[in-house]
């Protein structure tokens, strides 16, 4: 019997990556001749939200792989070819694989754009040199402006691969006004990058003397000089990660495009520091930890019941709220490669302890890139905490499309009049940033104030 007929080959597949689209190959873990096991990691995606290992879903051996560092993928496309084996026949597949002629990498065919129902326009991006993109203006085709509104009929006749439409279209650049260099006037990155620069230049020259806008009428922000640090000692350019890039982008868009005020309150938390403590003493070897960001996820989870303005996201056209009937609760984790969110689903019907278990879980696997993409969608709100490094209050920005977040910072004692002296409670800064759109300070303050009598009684997120 023929050693095909005993190693019967299948694709390997991206999974389900959520509603990422294009997804960056920044790592190949295995090679041609490799055996993995069930779950053995093989490749390394990074999208705009987070990085992700790609696992094996069945142990064999790799015969054959199509992309290269660099590529984009997708769901469901197929990047190599392994054969399916038991464990005692790896060791001979591998020396046949290795015996064998190395199988030639075919290249990805490019698929052309599927066509799509008309979407609401995105709100406004940052384009570089912090220039906001006038994305669905009526300013396509005008002399030095990269901010042209991006047509999906020009982008899709543009001879470009689908990772330059994904840079052109991060970075507002209408494909139609490119001049491709490469084989066939096919559009290269750096055709891309030329343009912008060369449009941005135009810009830059075009301000006013008066300092009071672009002379063109645009309503652009000027950049902010280049500047040569190494004139004043020595210096290191150390190039910021994808994810670093991206929140950077999410971040200044949603200040740009949101109406953001904070609400700063403190709560008592020295009933619930205390139930943690004794929780925390009794807790068996392997347990969970329990921190106080469980409960504090309780408590946001059953005040977003009583204010269901702040579960809500706007829609894109500003006419409407869209209330939602779930309580996902989204946790800034802080990682090595940038800020990941994994975000906590049905926190109101989990307990505090299968929240810590949760939790545990989510982190490690954040900072080792190993969430899912969904994983970091649909949360109704988000908590961003710094107890564990310091700080009495910040400003955090929204997350959009949530409406608000809240921040956390270092709990301290302090003395607090109860009416006849001054006794030593545990106080915890809270920091409320909200949609201005959505929100208005009396719905703010109202919100705090329910919030700090949850989180100060812990008898009431069990009812």
């Amino acid at each position: 019997m023929s050693n095909e007929e005993n190693t019967p080959s299948i694709d390997i597949v991206v999974p389900d990556i959520g509603d990422s689209e294009n997804v960056e190959v920044i790592e190949i873990l295995v090679s041609v001749g490799d055996s993995v096991s069930v779950d053995d990691s093989m490749v390394t995606l990074e999208s705009d939200k987070a990085s992700m290992e790609i696992p094996a879903s069945d142990a064999g051996v790799i015969e054959s792989l199509s992309i290269s560092i660099g590529d984009t993928v997708n769901s469901g496309d197929v990047i190599g070819k392994m054969s399916l084996i038991g464990s005692s026949a790896i060791a001979e597949a591998e020396s046949t694989v290795e015996t064998a002629p190395e199988a030639k990498e075919e290249p990805v065919k490019e698929e052309p754009a599927k066509e799509v129902a008309p979407a609401p326009a995105p709100a406004p991006a940052v384009a570089p040199g912090g220039t906001p993109k006038n994305v669905g203006s009526s300013s396509a085709g005008k002399t030095g402006s990269p901010t042209a509104h991006i047509k999906d009929d020009n982008i899709r006749k543009a001879h470009a691969s689908p990772g330059v439409r994904r840079y052109a279209r991060e970075h507002g650049a209408d494909l139609a006004l490119v001049q491709g260099t490469g084989p066939k006037n096919r559009i290269l990155k750096t055709d891309v990058m030329a343009f912008i620069k060369q449009a941005m230049e135009g810009m830059s020259s075009n301000y006013g003397a008066s300092g009071s806008g672009f002379a063109g009428g645009g309503s652009g922000i000027p950049p902010i000089p280049e500047v040569d640090f190494s004139k004043f000692g020595e210096v290191e350019r150390v190039e910021l990660g994808r994810i670093n890039k991206l929140s950077a982008a999410n971040l200044h868009r949603a200040w740009l495009n949101l109406p953001m005020v904070t609400h700063h309150d403190s709560a008592d938390i020295t009933e619930m520091e205390a139930f943690r403590k004794q929780l925390k003493g009794e807790a068996k070897e392997g347990d969970a930890k329990i921190t106080g960001l469980a409960f504090h996820m309780k408590a946001l989870a059953k005040t977003l019941k009583v204010f269901p303005k702040l579960n809500s996201s706007l829609s894109a056209d500003g006419e409407a709220l869209f209330y939602k009937k779930y309580f996902h609760i989204g946790i800034a984790v802080d990682t090595p490669n940038g800020l990941v969110v994994p975000v906590f689903r049905d926190v109101d019907k989990k307990s505090i302890t299968e929240l810590a278990e949760e939790m545990a879980d989510m982190s490690t696997r954040a900072r080792a890139k190993k969430l899912k993409p969904d994983e970091m969608q649909g949360a109704s709100m988000t908590i961003s905490s710094l107890g564990g490094i310091g700080g009495t209050a910040f400003t955090p920005i929204v997350n959009p499309p949530e409406v608000a977040i809240l921040g956390i910072t270092r709990a301290s004692m302090q003395p607090v009049w109860n009416g006849s002296e001054f006794i030593p409670r545990l106080m915890c800064p809270l920091d409320l940033t909200y949609d201005h759109r959505v929100v208005d300070g009396a719905d703010a303050a109202r919100f705090m104030a329910q919030y700090i009598k949850e989180i100060s009684d812990i008898r009431r997120l069990s009812l």
